[in-house]
């Protein structure tokens, strides 16, 4: 009897310390748009809340970083008087429109160094200004401490007047052409956010050009870009370098950065190869998979 109870502990002490290392990192997912709102930030939320657990985060979702008690102006109808109202009530009837779903109070949140105990990962979604420059502050803080910071598509049309938070993610967009597809160039197939993509692979959605600065080679390791010759935009938007990359990431202290430019189309959410990449990305930000982060224009 004794022996078998002796095992029985056994067991459990096994299975509790399984359990404790099997515990899911927590992941901020924000999409608060002070500009273009897309129409897919609800679907993302849908998807990560859903498969997040599955590939190890419990995924919380903050459609609006601001004051909601804020009092704003606004007209509703083009034609139509002015009324005042909070900013949440605004920012939610606006989300309602392209997304279909409402913003309440739990909805919300404010990103500093307290709240940010509380998230192994952040992910940005966003555009506008969903922070100040405190709480840039305080995020740029927690990511050279350890933390793992991402952003996915207009992440980077994001907080141009704070540009410490351009260097962070490392770039800015710039613009854009219609949807297109473009042809995938891996150029580091053993990093894990290569994942879901094969070299020469086609694939639909907005493609974005970023700006000069800060972008560089010299600070980013480039994980795929666009094949030479599959993008073409115009003569206006084009860079003089030809140079379009799609996906990278970046060492910030202790912390990692993780980029990927796609995300604009619903469909590209749903797509089990970008959501093997977007995790793949994940999880070398959170220091679970190992992977390459010196700068592209360094490596020979």
């Amino acid at each position: 009897m004794r022996i078998t109870r002796f095992l029985l502990t056994l067991g459990l002490v096994a299975v509790t310390s399984l359990a404790a290392t099997a515990e899911n990192k927590k992941l901020l997912l924000v999409t608060h748009s002070g500009g273009f709102m897309h129409d897919s930030i609800g679907v993302a939320e849908d998807v990560l809340k859903e498969i997040g657990p599955k590939n190890g985060y419990d995924v919380t979702c903050w459609r609006f970083t601001g004051d909601p008690d804020a009092k704003v102006k606004y007209k509703p109808k083009k034609d139509g008087p002015e009324v005042t109202t909070t900013a949440l009530e605004k920012y939610s009837a606006d989300y309602r429109a392209r997304t279909g779903k409402t913003v309440e109070k739990e909805n919300c949140g404010r990103i500093n160094k307290e709240t940010l105990k509380n998230f192994h990962a952040v992910l940005f979604f966003t555009t506008g200004n969903p922070t100040t420059k405190e709480e840039l502050n305080d995020l740029i803080e927690w990511t050279r401490a350890g933390g793992a910071f991402a952003g996915t598509h207009c992440g980077s049309d994001t907080l141009y007047n704070l540009t410490a938070y351009g260097e962070l993610l490392g770039a800015y967009f710039k613009t854009h052409p219609p949807i297109t597809t473009v042809k995938v160039k891996i150029e580091d197939p053993k990093h894990p956010a290569a994942a879901g993509f094969t070299n020469g692979q086609s694939y639909k959605d907005e493609i974005y050009i970023f700006r000069d600065e800060p972008y560089s080679r010299s600070k980013l390791h480039i994980i795929f870009s666009c094949e030479d010759g599959s993008f073409k935009p115009n003569a206006n938007q084009s860079r003089k370098d030809n140079d379009y990359a799609l996906a990278w990431c970046r060492e910030e202290g202790k912390g990692k950065v993780f980029y990927t430019a796609f995300g604009h189309m619903k469909e590209v959410w749903k797509d089990e190869g970008f959501q093997k990449h977007l995790f793949g990305g994940l999880n070398w930000a959170t220091g679970q998979l190992p992977g390459d982060a010196t700068p592209s224009a360094k490596i020979k």
